[in-house]
């Protein structure tokens, strides 16, 4: 006989078994559950009403909605009648209750109530009880029945275990101790092995096999593939996803990580081209889109959110260019690309944390300082009491670190919502100049104090731009803030604002010492101040203006010339 014939002989015996007792479980269980849902949707309700009803009569003198209450419980109790002399209670109860509303204060009328309410309860948990020994007699009888045919189906595979390892088993391991030879790349080693039937087939296969690999095993092939698997191996073996395309974005390969965020066999990846793979899966169409569709200025690294490991994790996406120089050639040849997801899970928990503790931290600083500003006030006002020269200067010297202390916490708190991505943008549109004029006059005392001159120069009819007034103003402020900070005194900045090319152009230009080529770029960095530079600050103000304007759709950039001062630029499309 067959093996196959045997397989399905047994097994289809234990699987007709194991049917008929999911069918005789099922029926049990859809008994027990409408006998478990008789208590619970119309007995347990009816107790729920009543109680909610004694509730609402204990309390019918202190006002009009526990008749209310008391009513709403009633009308529910009316459309839940099941049992036998449930109706009569319920009936006298709402011409007790109509007669209670016309006289609240009638003590045996609430009694009466309560009795019938008592009585009503009484009624339901019998029922309950009756209910409740008819599931225990349905569930004694699926037990005795089902243990029947569980001990049927125990014995049906009990034969079977015993009958059918011998009949598989023994050709396999005669199989196997060939087979390890040729595992073992011994590929002279052949299976001996002659039955008529399909292990006799498989042996015959085999030997066929054997010949091919021995064949096979004396080319450099053999070196190649070896190679590849390896490959492969160490691939399969990072704990980051990776997936890797070809020159035609046609997938060649992914680990077991990549498969596992995406929710993907292997077999519906490899060979595939990416684009026809992203219609349909969410994540491969995030990771695929700059390849796609790349786009100006991207960059190779950017974080991405995922779902995995049963909680949100978070990747950075880098994507990975593979050129070769061919044999004999000089120029470069490009052969694919390599998408690697790195796990910063961790470190944005700590970041998030970091972010949270400061947002924290600041936004408690700002109650103190407050409260030294309006002490310092009234410690100024000569009503109080006058002070002398040198109590003057300390007050004053307070003030402007108290000043100070509160713009710090300012900046920490418009990070924290940067960095937490809770920015939110009042967008309209605004006069250009309208922004100008309200920086500078945030500006003006600390111009003074130094006799800077803000020389401002318009262009003619100025369209009107779409931005958030209160962060663009916090915006120039902060630029036209930081050109008094780094100008000599008895200097002048230059404040401008021009139209090209379908942009509105803000320029602040000072006259300080200017910016090294080398750090030009990172004064966007934060907390990042040019070495060398004893002025104040948080190595803030410039991050987060470049968030507040890149969030607007705008551009926020530098020109600088050591020893002739800096010029930012900040743009806008029209």
């Amino acid at each position: 006989m067959k093996i196959k014939t045997k397989l399905i002989s047994g097994v289809g015996l234990l699987f007709t078994i194991i049917l008929l007792l999911s069918v005789i479980s099922i029926f049990f269980i859809y008994k027990l559950k409408n006998d478990t849902k008789n208590i619970l949707v119309a007995n347990y309700n009816t107790l729920e009403y009543s109680r909610n009803m004694i509730s609402s009569l204990e309390l019918i003198n202190e006002g009009d909605n526990t008749f209310s209450e008391f009513e709403k419980n009633l009308i529910k109790q009316q459309e839940n009648i099941t049992e036998i002399g449930e109706k009569k209670l319920t009936d006298k109860i709402t011409i007790q209750f109509y007669e209670l509303k016309t006289n609240p204060k009638n003590s045996k009328l609430k009694s009466s109530i309560r009795k019938n309410i008592t009585e009503v309860m009484s009624l339901n948990m019998k029922a309950i009880e009756r209910k409740s020994d008819t599931a225990n007699k349905t569930a004694e009888t699926a037990i005795m029945i089902i243990s029947i045919m569980g001990a049927i189906c125990f014995l049906t595979a009990f034969i079977l275990l015993i009958n059918l390892p011998g009949n598989i088993a023994n050709p396999i391991k005669e199989l196997t101790e060939s087979i390890k030879q040729i595992a073992n790349q011994n590929y002279k080693e052949r299976v001996k092995f002659e039955k008529n039937n399909e292990f006799g087939e498989l042996a015959k296969s085999f030997n066929t096999m054997a010949e091919k690999l021995e064949e096979y095993s004396e080319s450099k092939l053999d070196k190649i593939i070896k190679s590849k698997k390896r490959i492969e191996a160490l691939i399969n073996n990072m704990h980051d996803p990776v997936i890797g395309l070809d020159e035609n974005k046609t997938v060649l390969f992914a680990n077991n990580e990549a498969l596992k965020i995406a929710g993907l066999k292997l077999e519906n990846l490899l060979g595939k081209p990416i684009q026809d793979i992203a219609i349909y899966n969410d994540l491969i169409r995030d990771l695929c889109q700059d390849i796609v569709l790349p786009q100006k200025n991207q960059t190779n690294k950017n974080t991405i959110k995922i779902f995995a490991d049963n909680k949100e994790s978070y990747f950075e996406k880098e994507i990975v260019e593979i050129n070769i120089t061919p044999t004999g050639e000089n120029k470069s040849q490009f052969i694919g690309q390599v998408i690697m997801l790195k796990n910063i899970t961790l470190f944005k928990e700590l970041d998030f944390a970091k972010t949270n503790f400061i947002a924290t931290v600041s936004h408690e600083f700002k109650t103190p300082i407050a409260s030294i500003q309006m002490s310092l006030d009234l410690l100024k006002n000569n009503q109080i009491g006058m002070l002398n020269e040198e109590q003057l200067h300390l007050i004053n010297s307070i003030d402007d670190d108290s000043k100070r202390l509160l713009k710090i916490t300012g900046e920490l708190l418009n990070m924290t919502q940067l960095e937490s991505g809770k920015i939110q943008l009042k967008k309209s549109f605004i006069n250009p100049v309208e922004i100008v004029n309200y920086a500078i006059d945030a500006n003006k005392i600390q111009a003074e104090q130094k006799n800077i001159q803000l020389v401002t120069d318009y262009a003619d009819n100025l369209p009107q731009i779409e931005a958030d007034l209160e962060k663009t103003v916090w915006v120039v402020t902060n630029l036209i803030s930081n050109a008094i900070r780094y100008s000599y005194e008895n200097s002048k900045i230059n404040i401008s604002i021009a139209v090209s090319n379908n942009q509105i152009i803000f320029s602040v230009q000072d006259s300080g010492q200017g910016i090294p080529n080398e750090y030009k770029e990172k004064v966007f960095n934060r907390y990042f101040r040019v070495p060398g530079t004893k002025k104040g600050g948080t190595g803030l103000g410039l991050a987060i203006s470049k968030e507040f304007i890149e969030a607007q759709g705008g551009t926020i950039s530098v020109e600088s010339e050591l020893g002739l001062g800096s010029t930012f630029i900040v743009k806008f499309t029209v």
